[in-house]
């Protein structure tokens, strides 16, 4: 027996519908959806849209680089358990690598191509794009593409993002960067 229940994109508008009166500062339509959108059946609907609500800020964020969606997605004792080498601990970290990040690929867009939630956990596949036209380190960029993924496993509680355990294809950024030979 399944206990997932999932939100084609025709559906999600419906899911998405029922998250607005939860959007204090961000309305439903501002923020990232996800495609598609799995959920496990033996949450409750508020459980449920707390845990989707914090990804998707967190992924706008990461879209957009808003400071307000990352401060209200991110827990304040928020621990990244997979931090990369140079990056601070806690809500600063994913601040200052976007911003980092943002300096080299101004036009950075970022999908959540699927989101899965179940128990304390949300798992998001994260496709970023753009376009690498300003600096990354002693790295002028060209305008060259920029198009990689990257995939996402949050432990949230109480509507925020507590822990994170990610992964990048930084090989294949760094290729597009020109930065590693293909």
């Amino acid at each position: 027996m399944s206990h997932t229940k999932t939100f084609p994109r025709s559906a999600f508008a419906i899911a998405a519908l029922a998250l607005v009166t939860a959007l204090p500062a961000h309305g439903a339509e501002t923020l990232v959806a996800p495609r598609p959108l799995i959920v496990d059946r033996s949450l409750s609907d508020a459980e449920a849209q707390a845990r989707i609500l914090a990804a998707r800020r967190y992924g706008s964020f990461w879209a957009t680089g808003e400071e307000t969606l990352a401060r209200a997605a991110l827990a304040a004792d928020f621990v990244d358990r997979t931090l990369p080498q140079g990056r601070v601990q806690g809500i600063e970290g994913p601040l200052a690598a976007s911003k980092g990040f943002r300096a080299a690929v101004p036009d950075l867009a970022c999908d959540i191509e699927q989101m899965i939630v179940s128990a304390d956990r949300v798992v998001v596949h994260l496709h970023f794009t753009g376009h690498f036209a300003g600096r990354f380190g002693n790295i002028q960029g060209t305008g060259q593409d920029i198009d990689f993924i990257a995939t996402d496993i949050y432990r949230i509680a109480d509507g925020r993002i507590h822990e994170n355990w990610h992964i990048e294809d930084n090989l294949t950024l760094l290729r597009q960067m020109g930065i590693v030979a293909k």
